[in-house]
């Protein structure tokens, strides 16, 4: 493709949960320093002048930002389709309803298990009760509902009672997502990769709830990559129908890609066109040349991409290697050490879990940034 269709909009890193399975970047930190309103505003516009044609806010929790349902509103006037990624926690019958009047298309909530005290002990907080009560305010003023579960080893035994829950507050669809291990996933992935057993187990429910609801809610299961054959194609292949926008300007061809030691594009210093069609970050992978063997020759070139270039890079300390869940990948052997140990021993030997920093206060968000420059535009 010449243009991206999605844009993933990280309007902030601060969340009120502590999950521990979060793919945030590990250096919050670093992350603070957030774009404001107008930035916002002229993101969106390019974002739109370049083709994007569905915008998912998300973070963090966009829902700290006090100024999501002004971003709404103009998405929604350029024509975008908008979908808020939330936990839903500050997520108010009046919040929804300024959100529904700014033209919000679709809302999908997180939700970390089906019985309460699980739920809580995972995402770090009291949460489990303004989840579901937010689920119905979705339902109730006509959105479209994804409920979304990460799935781990602490809650994949779940996925039958998780299901139950989807049906009983209505969700149109059903996210069970197996952890993908970047950020503090992948810091914690020796306690959260969950066994073969639970694997097989979780998928043969999901498949038979998929047949038994296929014209009322659609599952998507989405099995861990390291109990693949293959690779999954990075975001439908680098850089070629989606791009994501950090809470500090970062563009990035996946939400993952900040740990990768590639040059900065930052929409502080340049127009989303140029860095989508220049940028060394964008570049870097897009497409098929800059394959290694045994990618080069393999005829699922065009259709995994060589797999995951923040898995290769986390896992070899090389983004260009084949990505080592590939059973051709030289380096599969550090996938099937990594599952090796998740199918060995007993749940009590596995190591503690560490949660993601709390960080939920809303710093001040400003209108513009004086004293800089807006990113240049394309010409007319």
């Amino acid at each position: 493709m010449d243009s991206p269709f999605g844009l993933l909009a990280e309007l902030t890193y601060r969340c009120p949960l502590a999950c521990p399975y979060c793919s945030n970047p590990l250096n919050l930190a670093d992350y603070q320093d957030e774009l404001t309103t107008d930035e916002w505003l002229r993101v969106l516009t390019e974002a739109e002048d370049l083709g994007v044609l569905q915008c998912h806010l998300s973070g963090g929790e966009p829902l700290l930002r006090r100024d999501l349902v002004e971003l709404v509103a103009h998405a929604h006037a350029l024509g975008l389709y908008t979908n808020l990624i939330t936990s839903a926690l500050g997520f108010s019958r009046r919040k929804a309803e300024e959100l529904r009047a700014a033209g919000l298309d679709h809302v999908q909530i997180s939700i970390q298990a089906d019985e309460p005290a699980v739920s809580d002990r995972i995402a770090g907080i009291t949460s489990f009760r303004r989840k579901i009560e937010a689920m119905g305010v979705v339902k109730e003023l006509g959105w479209p509902l994804t409920m979304n579960v990460v799935l781990h080893r602490h809650n994949i035994d779940r996925v039958a009672d998780v299901l139950a829950l989807a049906e009983e507050v209505g969700a149109d669809r059903v996210e069970l997502a197996n952890t993908q291990y970047y950020g503090w996933a992948w810091r914690n992935r020796a306690a959260l990769l969950p066994s073969r057993a639970q694997l097989e187990a979780a998928e043969a429910v999901a498949r038979a709830a998929g047949e038994r609801l296929r014209d009322r809610m659609d599952i998507i299961y989405v099995i861990p990559d390291y109990y693949s054959r293959y690779p999954k194609p990075c975001m439908g292949g680098w850089a070629s129908r989606q791009l994501t926008v950090t809470p500090n300007g970062d563009v990035l061809p996946c939400p993952a890609a900040q740990s990768l030691p590639l040059p900065r594009a930052s929409v502080r210093e340049d127009s989303l066109e140029r860095i989508w069609a220049e940028s060394p970050v964008m570049t870097a992978f897009r497409g098929t040349d800059w394959m290694p063997e045994p990618c080069r020759s393999c005829p699922r070139r065009e259709v995994d991409f060589g797999g995951c270039r923040c898995q290769a890079f986390l896992l070899t300390g090389d983004a260009a290697r084949t990505d080592p869940v590939c059973h051709l990948s030289p380096d599969h052997d550090l996938v099937a050490k990594a599952v090796e140990a998740a199918n060995a021993g007993s749940r009590d030997d596995d190591p503690p879990l560490v949660p993601r920093p709390h960080r939920p206060g809303p710093p001040p968000v400003a209108r513009s940034r004086p004293g800089r420059p807006g990113a240049r535009r394309r010409p007319g």
